[in-house]
């Protein structure tokens, strides 16, 4: 069992944000008699998957939604697999746009190098 600053520390964020994503009931640690949270290995593990889904924009309330479905239960995996199908869609989506807008940077910085080899 991890403390919160233990954990915090592990996944490099901090300390509010993990009572937040409590706040949002996205993750719910157990308490011991003092009140005092302990995150379990499968706890740590969850939240390293909420960073992921954070990480590529996936928002809150999406992933709130998909650990209220999990909580849940079995009957909920069509519904979770559906919230994932289409965040990794909207993913494919961002790939298309930041390629994009690569080849765009690509020429501009081209011709600007070309400009000055030019002067």
């Amino acid at each position: 069992m991890y403390s919160i600053s233990e954990v915090s520390k592990t996944l490099g964020v901090t300390t509010h944000t993990l009572r937040y994503y409590e706040k949002e009931k996205i993750i719910d640690p157990k308490r011991d008699e003092n009140r005092i949270r302990s995150y379990s290995d499968e706890d740590v593990k969850w939240l390293r998957f909420v960073m992921k889904l954070k990480q590529t924009q996936m928002p809150i309330a999406q992933i709130r939604e998909y650990a209220r479905l999990f909580i849940e239960g079995e009957h909920t995996v069509g519904s979770r697999l559906k919230l994932l199908e289409n965040h990794r869609k909207a993913i494919h989506d961002q790939i298309k746009t930041l390629k994009a807008t690569e080849e765009m940077l690509d020429y501009k910085i081209g011709a600007y190098k070309e400009f000055i080899e030019n002067r």
